[in-house]
């Protein structure tokens, strides 16, 4: 899963894969902004067939979080 994620971070912002880490942080690090962030959170519920809630999204700070979070969504199902 971390690695598809980072594939999808790639389309988003420019930025080499092997520069995204598991600590690196959407917006400090990989200079997301708020709506490539949620735009990205469109793709991921495509992607993955999961529905991400928007108020727990927003808790969401770290490519790692990103995946843990994914990871709780699809074993829910």
């Amino acid at each position: 899963m971390f690695n598809k994620l980072v594939d999808i971070i790639c389309e988003y912002v420019e930025v080499e894969p092997e520069n995204v880490k598991p600590e690196s942080r959407f917006i400090e690090d990989l200079g997301f902004t708020s709506f490539d962030f949620m735009s990205m959170l469109g793709e991921l519920e495509d992607e993955f067939d999961v529905e991400i809630d928007q108020t727990k999204a927003v808790d969401i700070r770290t490519v790692q979080e990103a995946v843990d979070y994914l990871e709780s969504l699809a074993s829910e199902e």
